[in-house]
Order: structure tokens, then sequence, then C-alpha cells
């Protein structure tokens, strides 16, 4: 059996698809690419796709992952490409490497996320990153099916900073002013989400943005403590792969009819 990991995007007005509806949409695309996909025991057998840490429904991604088993080997770039193109615009297969390492799951650890304030000032977005930063916990709360919880979003956040740019991801661009975040958040539990943090910064220094904010996650994998940056989760697998060149796919590729 050959493990192949994906990376996929949710962009545009993709981004409001919810996780049950991307799989639907991604099983449709394994039947319309033909992948030779393994599948599981029992009564209803069903293919065996491993998802990984999706994002909410309504945010933008360009790092979300899954693995697929299949029965035969194939190369990874052709399946991305025969993927990708059975799959609608803006749900993008762009990067597909072998399985060679175990735990994809595990290297996923930290979180990196851009966040459009459109209508906030700059200035007053940094004056609120500042307090935000310096403050030792900063308590918020989330309904759950259990109830309202409240916990410290602070502690989970590696980096938060901010800049400014046009307003509105693009495709909803406004003329508004326009604040820009950048953060680096640990995934911890209970996780810590951008809109948590969002009301963090309305708790400590009162930043209320107009209008929706455009979250987009920029990159997940493992955090390098030293940087504060999040590495890419797919190289230990390509490394490996460069090591040992005559893999299961390479073979199958070089056998294939042209």
């Amino acid at each position: 059996m050959q493990r192949i990991r994906l990376r996929y995007t949710k962009r545009g007005r993709l981004r409001f698809t919810s996780h049950r509806d991307f799989q639907r949409a991604f099983e449709r695309a394994l039947r319309r690419a033909e992948v030779p996909m393994a599948y599981s025991a029992g009564f209803t057998p069903h293919p065996k796709v491993s998802y990984a840490n999706a994002a909410p429904t309504g945010t933008g991604s360009e790092a979300e992952y899954l693995e697929i088993a299949l029965t035969q080997a194939r190369d990874p770039d052709q399946l991305r490409t025969l993927l990708d193109e059975s799959l609608p615009t803006g749900l993008d297969v762009v990067d597909a490497v072998e399985a060679r390492t175990s735990g994809l799951a595990d290297r996923l650890t930290a979180s990196e996320w851009e966040l459009r304030l459109a209508g906030v000032d700059p200035a007053d977005a940094h004056r609120a990153v500042e307090a935000f930063n310096e403050a030792g916990t900063v308590e918020v709360q989330r309904k759950t099916k259990n109830g309202v919880r409240t916990f410290d979003a602070r502690s989970a956040v590696v980096r938060l900073e901010s800049t400014e740019g046009l307003g509105g991801p693009a495709d909803r661009p406004t003329d508004l002013p326009c604040a820009i975040l950048r953060l680096v958040v640990r995934h911890v539990t209970p996780a810590v989400r951008p809109d948590d943090v969002l009301s963090g910064l309305r708790a400590v220094a009162d930043l209320a943005p107009p209008v929706p904010v455009a979250v987009t996650r920029l990159a997940q994998g493992l955090l390098d403590e030293e940087t504060g940056t999040v590495t890419d989760p797919l190289a230990p697998d390509r490394e490996a792969v460069a090591t040992e060149p005559q893999t299961a796919a390479a073979t199958a590729a070089a056998t294939a009819p042209v």
C-alpha cells in the first residue's frame, strides 16, 4: 500500500466550504481521477483518507493537509495534477509527496494566520496588538455545546504583529482603511482560534472591526521555537524521498506506458 500526503487550499468563496462538503467533493474527485484507492473493511467500506486539523468554515487556507492510501503505486506529482483538475477552482491541490515518515498529524503543532481588518485604522490595531502582547493573560469566552467556556487566549500566541494594506480579501475588496494582523498560534487544548484572539483584542483594547474579518491560514506545521516560524510538515517526507529516489512511485512512473 502506498501513502500520499497532499496539501490543498480553500480560496475565495470556497472558504465557506465546510469540512463535510470538502470531504464529499474530494471523494468525487478521487473517482473522477480514477485513483486506485484503498478502502476500509466492514459493511460500509469508505476510501482511506485521513484529514488533519481542518480550518474552520468561513476561513481561507493555503495549508490544509490530508493523507490517502492507494492499492497501486502512483507518481505523486501526476496524482496531484489529476486531483487538482477534478476539484473546483478554490479547492486547489498544490503539493503532494509520498509518505516516508510517520506522524503527519504530530507535526501540525502551530499555525500562521493572516487577519484583514477592513475599516480599522492600522494605528489603532497596532496599539491593540501591543496591549495584547504585553498582557500576562487575556481571558475570553466561547460558547460550546456544554455552555460558555472561559479560557486564556494569550498563552497559545507565539507572535502577533500588525501592518497595513488594502481593505478586504481578493474576492470582496473595499476602499476602507485596513489593518493586517499576522498571528502564529500553538495548537493547544482548548484550541485558540483567530476569532478568540479578536475577542482578546476587544477585551484589552476595545478593538471592534466594523465588518467581518477576512481570516486566512498561511501555514501550519512544526513550530520553530527559536524563530517563531512554522515549518513545512511535508519536508521530512520530501527529504526521505530524495535520499531514496527509487521508491515505489518512481518505479511505477518509470515503467508506466507513454
